[in-house]
């Protein structure tokens, strides 16, 4: 691991929930964090991170929200159900699935909520929370989906099949991986869809399913990919690094976080204005690591990182850590890069969606 160089990050300010926070944090246009945590509750917090409301769910919350543009929150949760709740943080409805939700929702251009389910399904939930569709999966779903600019829904699920499927809830392809598929897709400008696998390998699939290309790494990855304005693909594994993929799928650099055999780089990358790229690892450190693959700097939380950062316009950077803190950090990153990709859930508002404008 590079030695560790003199922080360029300031704390703002961190909130402390009552677990640990797996969330990855989403923003609002007003600036306000949204986050779940493993007590429960779906957090609002505002700019200046002091608590604006939380609602309460009927169990543990590894979801991330997703932001509609009116403000709706949607968030899964483990009593099995997905929630959508109004920006005051009153309750509009909620719909059960059949086990766990442990996947973060996308939004289609209609309104329509998709999110996965530990029952095996991927499910499509009218913008009213009545159900549109239900695609049944061959297992757990934990992958959180990703919907293309022709409403195209792409999923992984943990019978190691990456499904694409179509709007009406139809098949349109699947493509089998060695394992099962934790990552979430990353949808490139030309449709490309990235993801990773427990099988160790980072693939990039054309729209018709067909294989491009795929990397090998020397560990199970969990994390999803995000992608920069060079075609570069950045993405966490569990051998402790953080892995720079070029556009044809070789390595560029990887950069090794922790060091410890603990140090997993579960947690999904977000690139900055400034190509500076953002991502947590078990070792308990926030990393800023330059486009060559040098460490910028790191900063140190209480516990270990598993959350994604979400970068604000004005280039902060929120993640939640093991600690239970939601932490925000100020960078000299100009906002988030402009590329297709640049971060899970591809926006500050976590949509999903490379069709939507980018919030």
């Amino acid at each position: 691991m590079t030695d560790e160089k003199k922080t360029s990050a300031r704390l703002n300010w961190r909130y402390g929930a009552k677990k640990r926070i797996y969330s990855s944090p989403a923003l609002g246009d007003d600036g306000t964090v949204y986050v779940g945590s493993y007590d429960g509750f779906l957090y609002a917090i505002n700019p200046d991170g002091s608590l604006s409301w939380k609602y309460r769910t009927g169990y543990l919350i590894r979801s991330s929200p997703a932001l509609d543009d009116s403000g709706v929150i949607y968030i899964g949760s483990g009593d099995h159900h997905l929630y959508a709740i109004d920006p005051s943080g009153e309750l509009k409805w909620k719909h059960e699935t059949g086990f766990l939700v442990r996947s973060s929702p996308a939004l289609g251009e209609d309104g329509t909520i998709y999110v996965g389910s530990e029952d095996s399904g991927l499910y499509a939930v009218n913008p009213d929370g009545g159900l549109k569709w239900r695609y049944g999966i061959g297992f757990i779903v934990r992958s959180s989906p990703s919907v293309s600019s022709e409403g195209t829904v792409y999923v992984g699920a943990y019978d190691d099949y990456v499904y694409a499927i179509n709007p009406d809830g139809s098949l349109k392809w699947r493509y089998k991986t060695d394992w099962w598929i934790n990552s979430s897709p990353a949808i490139g400008k030309d449709g490309t869809v990235f993801i990773g696998s427990k099988d160790g390998h980072v693939y990039a699939l054309d729209p018709d399913g067909e294989l491009v290309w795929k990397c090998k790494t020397e560990g199970e990855v969990y994390s999803s990919p995000a992608l920069a304005e060079d075609g570069t693909v950045y993405v966490g594994c569990e051998d402790d690094n953080l892995y720079a993929i070029n556009p044809d799928g070789t390595i560029k650099w990887r950069f090794e976080t922790g060091g410890d055999w603990w140090d997993y780089v579960d947690s999904s990358p977000a690139i900055g204005g400034d190509g500076t790229v953002y991502v947590g690892s078990y070792d308990g450190h926030i990393y800023a690591i330059n486009p060559d693959g040098t460490l910028s700097w790191r900063y140190k939380t209480g516990g270990w990182i598993d959350s994604s950062p979400v970068i604000g316009d004005d280039g902060t950077v929120y993640v939640g850590s093991g600690d239970a803190n939601l932490y925000s950090l100020e960078t000299e990153s100009s906002g988030p890069a402009d590329s297709p990709w640049p971060m899970f859930g591809r926006d500050r508002k976590r949509g999903s969606n490379s069709a939507r404008e980018a919030g």
